[in-house]
């Protein structure tokens, strides 16, 4: 997809954006007139390479981030928040307050017409991710606790607002732990047998769809693959995953690699 579709990174410091503000003694009108004349002269050499995708993706971060200057401050001030929505999230406890500011930002974002958001939890080396290759037990402690209350308040925070059911909530990861121990009491990659979840958006909830052998090392049961994830996820957000196939490098493509079938029991 063009460049111009690229997400925006978010830090959870008190300015979660780089560069927001305009530099110092310029004001909004001034930096208006200047991206005006910028966006005239991109414009005429834009005629002239109307394939450079580049450019147009230049022009539109431009204006992208005139809009964010101007509307961005307001929707990233957790200030403005109750104190009850900020301990709901957790933002009153070191372990918690973190990963609960991403959480809540999401919600902001979210009530504000943002489509698409994604919070992370973990990056980094060692414990600071999930990759709990020594001592498994111990990392997931670490992430279980940060990341717990946050995503109850999430999701009671959506459902009194009236936003669960037109947000689709997918917390998921890449893949599984092995049931086999490996170097210091730590678990192996498992892309075998590993679980996700969906809440809101017109999900069925309360139950459990797959099951993996005694172990939880291989799917033995209405196996779900990642195709299928990702054809369901498009198929809530009404989107056909069958609907755009294109032929690239000797084979057939498309948004689930020309696999994953639907799942008529997900939905309410």
């Amino acid at each position: 997809m063009p460049a111009s579709f690229q997400g925006t990174q978010f830090k959870v410091d008190s300015s979660p954006i780089l560069n927001l503000a305009s530099p110092a003694g310029t004001s909004r009108e001034r930096r208006r007139d200047s991206l005006d004349l910028l966006k005239e002269f991109n414009s005429e050499y834009a005629e002239q390479s109307p394939l450079n995708t580049e450019l147009a993706a230049r022009m539109e971060s431009y204006e992208l981030a005139f809009r964010m200057q101007k509307h961005a401050p307001e929707a990233v001030d957790l200030a403005q928040e109750s104190e009850t929505t900020k301990r709901l999230y957790g933002l009153d406890n070191d372990v918690t307050s973190r990963f609960g500011r991403r959480c809540l930002m999401a919600r902001r974002l979210v009530e504000r017409g943002v489509r698409f958001v994604q919070v992370y939890s973990g990056g980094g080396h060692g414990d600071s991710n999930w990759d709990a290759h020594n001592k498994v037990n111990n990392n997931h402690q670490i992430h279980c606790d940060a990341t717990d209350i946050p995503i109850y308040g999430l999701l009671t925070d959506l459902k009194q607002r009236g936003l669960l059911d037109e947000t689709l909530v997918v917390w998921t990861g890449e893949f599984g732990r092995t049931p086999t121990s490996e170097r210091d009491l730590g678990r192996d990659h498992n892309p075998r047998g590993f679980s996700a979840w969906l809440a809101g958006g017109g999900v069925k909830g309360g139950q459990i769809i797959g099951a993996t052998d005694d172990f939880g090392y291989e799917s033995i049961e209405n196996k779900v693959h990642v195709n299928d994830l990702h054809a369901n996820i498009l198929n809530i957000l009404g989107l056909d995953h069958t609907a755009l196939t294109y032929f690239h490098a000797g084979r057939d493509h498309r948004l689930t690699d020309v696999h994953g079938r639907i799942l008529p029991e997900l939905l309410g």
